[in-house]
């Protein structure tokens, strides 16, 4: 019988039972984050929602709103999409770059890629809120690793239509085959495995960034008791 290999002086064996967060310079390469165990700490809020809904405005708004908070927290995307390309602020990186970072969670879409980074889970461990866009792929994944909760938010087609015009990114042919792409939410996740609330986002930036500031509020408070992790200094 093999003897097991001598343990480094840096190798604790308690840490064999904690979550696997690497350390700098070890990153994995490429693909989501390898994690020993689900992080059930803190809480990981999902938004999801179609092309052109206005997510990223929304998003921005709880962000200045929350600033004086300290259990929130908005990751950058990291994206395959040149920075003048417009859009989100988002981390843009070449597809070899984006093959040696490591992320929570990653996908494809629109012949991009994308991920949130893996830092997230140091803040998710603090006890932390973390709010991320995502593609509801993603969902179920990450519901089965994470303590989460999702805000869809929805617009009429017709809205939809409007903004994305308005970009200017795209032809009215290719906005059309976009939004006729929509799929249900139930289809990316199994039964039961992550509550969502819906935003309805069909008024004013000010009334949408409203609803959408209450429904996180509310994700926060229904998962994460007041006195725990940094929800005790909040106050």
């Amino acid at each position: 019988m093999k003897a097991p290999p001598p343990s480094r002086p840096d190798d604790d064996p308690a840490d064999r039972d904690r979550p696997s967060v690497p350390r700098s310079g070890s990153l994995p390469r490429s693909g989501s984050l390898p994690l020993a165990e689900p992080i059930r700490t803190g809480l990981l809020v999902l938004v999801v929602g179609p092309s052109g809904v206005g997510k990223d405005t929304l998003i921005d708004a709880a962000r200045q709103a929350l600033v004086p908070d300290p259990r929130f927290r908005f990751p950058r995307r990291v994206i395959t999409r040149p920075a003048a390309a417009g859009g989100e602020d988002h981390e843009p990186v070449t597809e070899q770059d984006f093959a040696t970072r490591a992320f929570a969670l990653q996908w494809q879409a629109h012949g991009l890629r994308y991920g949130i980074p893996a830092a997230i889970v140091d803040d998710l461990a603090l006890g932390r809120v973390v709010v991320a866009n995502v593609s509801r792929t993603v969902l179920d994944k990450a519901a089965s690793r994470f303590v989460a909760r999702g805000i869809a938010v929805t617009a009429p087609p017709g809205a939809l239509a409007a903004r994305l015009a308005a970009r200017g990114r795209e032809a009215a042919a290719d906005i059309a085959r976009r939004l006729a792409r929509e799929v249900a939410l139930a289809e990316h996740l199994a039964p039961g495995s992550l509550p969502i609330e819906t935003v309805i986002n069909d008024g004013t930036p000010a009334e949408g960034a409203a609803r959408f500031l209450a429904a996180l509020t509310r994700a926060a408070s229904a998962a994460l008791p007041a006195g725990t992790g940094i929800l005790a200094q909040s106050g």
